[in-house]
């Protein structure tokens, strides 16, 4: 691991499904952004940090997004307890963003740091079972790419 890194993706963090590594990986890069705007100067790592962030946070929404159109497509048997776990991390995000921006104290390294956890935690449980449930349904024959077809944040569609 780079020493500018809190994270580095690894190939034990595949979910098998490549639209949603992929997704997990841009993730694991803005944590990483988060965690280098800690490293530099008190003057200007709050401004950096608010900056990536708000396109941390955007980008949540979209992967958030991807996964759970995925889940209704598929009537991923979990989807509900999936969905809230987004949710309840979207929360704290969004507490921790109110509070940066209203002068709050705010530990920018201890929220890198719990980002890391939640991500790979999540990746290593939900988003694993996630992953095994698409591709017993692909070997059985019940699931194409057509169904992971999702729209890009530049709006052209990729497949899982």
């Amino acid at each position: 691991m780079a020493v500018d890194e809190i994270v580095t993706w690894q190939k034990s963090y595949s979910v098998n499904i490549p639209l949603i590594d992929s997704q997990h990986i841009e993730l694991i890069n803005l944590t990483n952004k988060l965690y280098r705007s800690c490293l530099k100067d008190r003057n200007s790592s709050k401004d950096v940090f608010m900056q990536v962030l708000h396109g941390a946070v955007s980008y949540v929404g979209y992967h958030f997004s991807t996964e759970e159109k995925i889940m209704e497509r598929v009537s991923y048997p979990v989807f509900a307890a999936h969905k809230k776990e987004h949710s309840d991390f979207v929360r704290e995000v969004l507490n921790t963003v109110n509070d940066l921006s209203n002068n709050a104290y705010v530990n920018p390294l201890n929220f890198v740091k719990y980002l890391k956890e939640w991500i790979l935690t999540h990746i290593a449980v939900s988003d694993t079972s996630l992953g095994k449930y698409l591709v017993n349904l692909k070997r059985a024959g019940s699931l194409n790419d057509i169904t992971l077809r999702v729209k890009s944040i530049d709006g052209r569609y990729v497949f899982g």
